[in-house]
Order: structure tokens, then sequence, then C-alpha cells
């Protein structure tokens, strides 16, 4: 169990790598006349993602789930190519990927890197890994609490995504 310790606090260091990148692009995009949309679900997004966390190590420890080779090492590979994806989608954005829904105008829709087959890569991402993180060493209550608020909280999120980004011209993907 403590590999897997070491694993989701990986996870959690990588998030916090994440909001110190969402801090510098928020200050970018609001210094271009940025504005944010939908910041009222924001705290409900930190709970659930910090919830996920805690969730994984409190059933693990709790309850003495057994690691099961064949599910948790496929999906150690899940949660490492959910952060793959993630960070594919964050140098595909540039200063413009965020936590926050944050619109720069006058800037087009971004259409390349992953955006240029899914509309909302990042989200399949998180998903993915909330999933994939609590199934590494059989916490399935985890598992299905996260994938049922999370759908919730997307629905309501990509919504509030897509009135913030309809205005926005679309530009060809670069090759």
């Amino acid at each position: 169990m403590i590999w897997y310790t070491a694993l989701v606090l990986a996870v959690a260091a990588e998030r916090l790598a994440e909001l110190v990148v969402a801090r510098r692009n928020t200050r970018w995009s609001l210094a271009r006349g940025g504005t944010e949309a939908g910041s009222g679900h924001y705290p409900a997004m930190v709970v659930l993602h910090t919830a996920l966390l805690a969730g994984c190590l409190a059933e693990v420890h709790l309850t003495g789930r057994p690691f099961l080779p064949v599910l948790g090492w496929t999906m150690v590979a899940v949660t490492v190519a959910a952060q793959l994806l993630r960070w594919w989608c964050i140098t595909t954005l540039g200063p413009r990927w965020n936590t926050r829904v944050i619109v720069v105008p006058g800037l087009p829709r971004v259409t390349g890197g992953p955006y240029r087959w899914l509309r909302h890569p990042n989200y399949v991402a998180v998903a993915a890994e909330g999933i994939a993180l609590p199934l590494v060493h059989g916490a399935w209550v985890t598992a299905v609490a996260f994938t049922v608020l999370n759908a919730a909280l997307m629905a309501v999120r990509i919504r509030c995504e897509e009135e913030a980004l309809a205005g926005l011209p679309v530009v060809a993907a670069r090759a």
C-alpha cells in the first residue's frame, strides 16, 4: 500500500503543479482583457477533486482492499495515459489553459493537438483518471462516487465553457 499512497501523492503533486500553471495563466489572461465565466461551480470542482485523492487513500487504507495485478497495472497505465493527455492539453492551449473558464477576447478557438479530435479532451483525462486512480488498488466506491458526481459537474462545466467560447472565431488547426 505504500507505493499506492506514493502514486496518489504524486498525482496530488501534479495537481498542485497545475494550479501553479493556472495561476500564471490567469494573470496572463486577465492582463489581456480575459473574463471569467462560471466561477460558481469552481469551488465544487476543487472539493470533488480533493475528495477523489482523499477517497482513494481512505478507502484502500480503511478497507484493506487488495491489489489485483491485472486490474491494478491496467489502471496504472490508464492513469499515466490520463496525465499525458492532460499535459498535452495544457501545452496545446499554452497560456490559455486554466482550471477556470477564462476567455480572452479576440483569440480564436484552439483546434490543434488533442482538440483536433475531441472538443473537451482535458475532461476525458479527468474522467479516465477518476475511474482509474481508485481502481489501481480496488477503491471501487471512490471510483463510482467520483464518476457520478463528476458527470453532474461536467454537465455544468461543459455548458459553461461552450457558452463562454460561443463567440470565438474558429481558425484551422496547424499541421
